[in-house]
């Protein structure tokens, strides 16, 4: 008799690198080794340290499960007086994808209705 792994659906999107922002400034990295660690094994972590980026990390774990675990359980934690939002990172490709994607099925949609009240382009 086997035992079979048990099977954890992922949700669409998951991956192993998490996006937290709403960080107090003041934060450093051991903070967040310290509470993401309690997950899993990390591979990495950076903190955002220009005008733009701060307040932000990436918390790269070595398996997504763990980073699965560890958004289920700090998304809306209270650190440091600032409750933490804890995201799947979305890679830039997939973003732009995605926008793409968006945008032509608005675009159909748009020649629908365009086609269904009787609107012409003036050109």
């Amino acid at each position: 008799m086997s035992l079979a792994r048990p099977t954890t659906k992922l949700p669409p999107g998951a991956n192993r690198i998490l996006f937290v922002k709403n960080l107090n400034y003041q934060i450093t990295g051991d903070d967040l080794y310290e509470l993401f660690g309690r997950y899993g094994s990390i591979r990495q972590i950076r903190l955002g340290n220009e005008q733009k980026t701060k307040g932000t990390a990436f918390v790269v774990f070595d398996d997504v499960m763990d980073a699965k675990n560890a958004l289920d359980h700090l998304n809306g934690f209270h650190m440091q007086e600032r409750y933490i939002v804890v995201l799947y990172h979305m890679p830039a490709k997939q973003d732009a994808a995605a926008a793409k994607a968006e945008l032509a099925r608005r675009e159909e949609e748009l020649a629908a209705l365009k086609q269904k009240h009787d609107i012409k382009d003036d050109d």
